[in-house]
């Protein structure tokens, strides 16, 4: 595949419909169309065609399941890679699984490590294991959800990553923390990090304000939707002027060394 120095991200920060998988994606569908050949890459919100349920028995789908199915057809039709999470059951276990598919139909998945306890979800769904990385048009991409942007170690470039895309449900209530710690993972890791978190209030009552944005190694905030504002904002990152900073700050050939157990 072709590598491209300036890459054209979409964050799509929305409202989500309560436990609709269907409208969800045809609401998705309507706004996504639009952007046709004129992005490289769409970041949904975590848990994009339910918002963030407990309910996982009832709205958990396979691998082979409508919304996969229907993000590989969108990814096909608009020529733009689509990802965000969302719940996969599979061999007896059910997963927050972050998907991430392409135009010509590849497919990656991360399955997020670390669950939410405070908010139920590590009651009936499973850990993932395996940091991921993937390579797409030349930029290596790490995949993370939400809860696992507290955990530095777990997110730590290891030499291998130029961009970190994280997708969420964030509180309004911690929205300040989000905020923090997009720009503290982009700092220490010398990436773009990319966040994307939802609006609206969902069918617990809990308040989300966006705050969607995309960051650079030093931490400058690049751009930034809105709080209460459902819409897509594309920018473009450059992959040659991340590497001129690294060359220049080398921060990484002083890093410790670590195994994950």
């Amino acid at each position: 595949m072709k590598q491209k120095d300036l890459l054209r991200i979409t964050l799509a920060q929305v409202d989500l419909i309560w436990e609709n998988p269907a409208l969800n994606r045809l609401n998705l569908e309507i706004l996504l169309t639009q952007l046709s050949g004129n992005c490289d890459i769409v970041v949904l919100p975590e848990t994009f065609s339910t918002g963030f349920t407990m309910r996982h028995e009832l709205y958990a789908e396979p691998m082979d399941g409508p919304t996969v199915h229907w993000m590989r057809l969108l990814a096909k039709s608009t020529q733009i890679a689509i990802c965000g999470t969302i719940l996969i059951s599979e061999n007896d276990q059910t997963y927050n699984r972050f998907i991430f598919v392409t135009p010509d139909n590849q497919l990656t998945s991360y399955d997020k490590r670390h669950l939410f306890t405070m908010g139920g979800e590590s009651t009936g769904l499973s850990e993932g294991n395996n940091r991921v990385v993937l390579n797409y048009l030349g930029w290596r991409i790490a995949l993370y959800t939400c809860y696992d942007i507290r955990f530095p170690v777990w997110c730590r470039n290891q030499k291998d990553t130029d961009l970190m895309i994280f997708s969420a449900n964030w509180p309004e209530s911690r929205i300040v923390v989000w905020d923090i710690l997009l720009k503290a993972r982009a700092i220490e890791n010398q990436v773009y990090v990319a966040g994307v978190n939802r609006i609206g209030t969902d069918g617990n009552g809990i308040r989300y304000s966006g705050s969607s944005q995309l960051v650079n190694a030093r931490g400058e905030l690049l751009t930034q939707l809105p709080g209460s504002s459902e819409n897509l904002l594309t920018f473009e990152i450059s992959l040659k002027s991340l590497k001129e900073f690294r060359l220049k700050f080398p921060v990484s050939n002083d890093s410790d060394h670590f195994v994950l157990g």
